[in-house]
């Protein structure tokens, strides 16, 4: 495998740690909250970390971008030792309610239908609560090398090693891997480079994102409402704030971004619901498209993909992110495991192991965001009929609501072992302490 040249945009305003060996087992591209995780997962592996970062400023963190954080994620962070950073700076949430427009029959997930295995069903989080801790974190792991700004010029594979020149501060230096990963993005060049093609489709919706400041508490409940026009989700957040995420079709997402505060709000307030009061706008709104991509590949030799450079999804039921964190963590694993055999981590046999834990586990998901999607926003009398009565089931039938419960927050599918070293009292102890 050889990868082509490319480039990607710098920022200015660096903080560079050099090292004076520019040799490394592995070298992770993309300093995203993925990325980060992945290295911080490495802390105690024995592998030397080269993390590469291109801009200062997260664009994530200046939108204000929040994301539900589900139970395997948080247990995962735990088991990386980082939980306790970023517990205080999130908001759980101990309830979901899920419903169809008007319909009256709500089906309400609560952390006894798992009968006691979780103190909560998940958190919310904004981007910097995850970031900054990652950051902090990573910087005191001696085996870890954090550049950026610093930017991906161009790399090329011989042999077992991966020679990449990397540009920093205008000039280029030249540093060798055994091994990198792709953090880097939807768009991410070094998949591009690697000529690894993707499937997927872009939806016919965008999502509307904003902060509000409800009257009445948010009793820590999260609420997913499917409407014609597509879900709409309440995310509780610190400070009784709330994030919305408001998805609807290209058009009218313009639109309604483009309505004034007064009227913005009055169309949020019918589709929000007065459970808890007047609501308050808090900051700016941003609209993003809305896509499903699946790599056809997550490795090469020397080359795995993680986060959304290997995927994406539909934000119903917020599984992003959390499907990158899964990721890192699998990687991670394998990655460690192998290099304690003494085996070679860039080789392919050891990379699809990754591949085949995560592949599929990543496609599940996919299928059931854009299933969901289908099925609710629209409103053909039969889907009509067939959703609303899947929902009348699972009010009445506690495995399929157990089922479905267990799929949205991740206890569905292969647990990483850094999740299970959390699954003790240590965990719930840590909760309820904070």
């Amino acid at each position: 495998m050889s990868f082509s040249s490319f480039e990607v945009a710098q920022t200015p305003n660096s903080r560079l740690t050099t090292t004076e060996s520019h040799d490394y087992d592995l070298m992770i591209v993309g300093g995203g909250i993925v990325g980060l995780t992945l290295a911080a997962a490495l802390k105690d592996s024995g592998l030397t970390v080269l993390l590469v970062e291109a801009q200062v400023t997260s664009t994530a963190v200046a939108k204000g971008q929040a994301y539900a954080i589900h139970m395997l994620s948080a247990r995962i962070f735990q088991g990386i030792g980082i939980w306790g950073k970023i517990l205080p700076h999130i908001a759980k949430y101990r309830q979901v309610f899920l419903s169809d427009a008007e319909y009256p029959n709500v089906v309400k997930f609560q952390t006894s239908d798992l009968g006691g295995e979780t103190p909560e069903l998940g958190y919310v989080a904004e981007h910097f609560a995850l970031l900054e801790p990652l950051q902090e974190f990573v910087r005191t792991c001696a085996n870890v090398t954090y550049l950026c700004p610093a930017t991906v010029v161009s790399t090329k594979t011989s042999g077992d090693i991966v020679t990449v020149n990397i540009q920093i501060n205008g000039a280029d230096q030249v540093f060798r891997t055994k091994l990198m990963v792709a953090a880097d993005g939807s768009k991410s060049p070094l998949r591009q480079a690697a000529g690894i093609k993707t499937k997927g489709w872009k939806y016919w919706q965008s999502c509307i994102v904003a902060f509000v400041r409800p009257e009445k508490s948010h009793n820590y409940t999260a609420y997913e409402k499917f409407w014609q026009s597509g879900p709409f989700a309440i995310l509780p957040l610190p400070g009784n704030r709330c994030r919305i995420v408001w998805t609807a079709p290209h058009e009218e997402a313009k639109t309604l971004c483009a309505l004034s505060d007064e009227e913005f709000l009055a169309e949020l307030t019918r589709r929000y619901g007065h459970q808890m009061g007047k609501l308050e706008l808090l900051g700016e709104r941003f609209v993003f498209q809305v896509q499903l991509m699946q790599s056809d590949r997550y490795v090469l030799p020397r080359l795995a993909l993680v986060g959304d450079a290997a995927h994406n999804c539909h934000p119903v039921g917020g599984q992003g992110l959390n499907l990158g964190i899964r990721d890192a963590a699998a990687l991670a694993e394998v990655i460690q495991t192998a290099h304690q055999q003494g085996k070679d981590i860039g080789n392919i046999q050891i990379l699809q192991q990754y591949e085949r834990w995560r592949k599929n586990e990543n496609l599940a998901i996919l299928g059931f965001t854009d299933l969901l999607d289908r099925i609710f926003s629209n409103n053909i009398l039969p889907m009509v009929i067939i959703r609303r009565l899947g929902l009348w089931l699972m009010q009445r039938i506690p495995i399929l609501k157990v089922f479905a419960l267990k799929l949205m927050i991740g206890f569905q599918g292969r647990t990483p072992q850094l999740a299970q070293l959390s699954l003790n009292t240590n965990f719930h102890g840590l909760n309820n302490q904070l």
